[in-house]
């Protein structure tokens, strides 16, 4: 499969959307473990549907500061910016309805793209990547694969730096014009390392030409006068920003994607 060609970044009046406009409540996100209100934002002849996380919404977690999740949703999306590959949707820090939340923009989601599959068998077909067998009842398993695609191993590197603890199935948006977004990025940038994520698939491969150079702009970006690491010296901790630094330093050292450390489970649960 051939490489897409490099995806700049979204318009910024997106961004100034989010920012700017009337937030206006429909309704609620049920499925989500925090609040999660879908929403419409409004500003100057435009509207958008969008997804607002209050910060009081926040359930408290053991290992990540309280009420810190949405800024480290923003903090994912800057550093996806950052890549050039605009794999998270718009996402701003802003005040609303409920308080002080994450606002990020709505994705439709294509429904006959297929990334995760489970298939009988040891080895999966041409296309796919393994990830493990899975139970499907009955006391019967299969191997859950996802695609080989390289949106996917854009995806992976992301999550490798920002140290995604989360990274499920149904956080995958493919939409129906070929782009690739990924949701749900609370708890990332921990200091310790915590990645669980479905897209082990080339774990311990070399990394694509493409990721090192996005590796190397962000090493430059994280600098101390950098521009990535002023926006994210907001966000999140000193201790998480220099974390993050190292993650890229190592990924850049070893020039391959990371492998589970053995120390923390690999796949999240539920999967999707």
């Amino acid at each position: 499969m051939s490489a897409p060609e490099r995806i700049p970044p979204r318009s910024v009046t997106d961004v100034d959307l989010l920012v700017e406009g009337e937030l206006t409540v429909r309704g609620r996100i049920r499925e989500a473990s925090n609040a999660a209100l879908y929403c419409t934002v409004s500003h100057d002849g435009r509207e958008a549907a969008c997804i607002y996380k209050p910060v009081a919404g926040e359930r408290p977690l053991w290992d990540f500061p309280d009420g810190t999740l949405a800024q480290r949703e923003v903090a994912a999306y800057a550093v996806s910016e950052a890549t050039g590959w605009g794999l998270v949707p718009p996402t701003v820090l802003r005040a609303g309805p409920y308080g002080e939340g994450m606002v990020q923009l709505w994705v439709e989601v294509s429904a006959e793209a297929e990334l995760l599959a489970l298939v009988e068998g040891e080895e999966p077909e041409p296309g796919w990547k393994a990830i493990g067998l899975a139970e499907v009842g009955e006391g019967r398993t299969a191997l859950l694969v996802h695609a080989d695609d390289e949106r996917l191993r854009r995806l992976a590197v992301l999550d490798a730096v920002i140290n995604n603890a989360d990274r499920k199935g149904g956080h995958l948006l493919p939409t129906a014009e070929g782009r690739l977004y990924a949701i749900d990025h609370g708890v990332t940038f921990n200091t310790e390392n915590k990645l669980r994520t479905l897209l082990w698939g080339w774990a311990g491969e070399a990394l694509a030409p493409e990721a090192v150079d996005a590796l190397k702009a962000l090493q430059d970006s994280l600098g101390d006068r950098g521009a990535l690491a002023t926006r994210l010296s907001g966000l999140i901790t000193a201790a998480e920003l220099d974390a993050t630094r190292a993650r890229v330093a190592v990924l850049l050292e070893s020039g391959r994607h990371p492998e589970p450390s053995g120390e923390w489970p690999a796949i999240p649960w539920p999967p999707v």
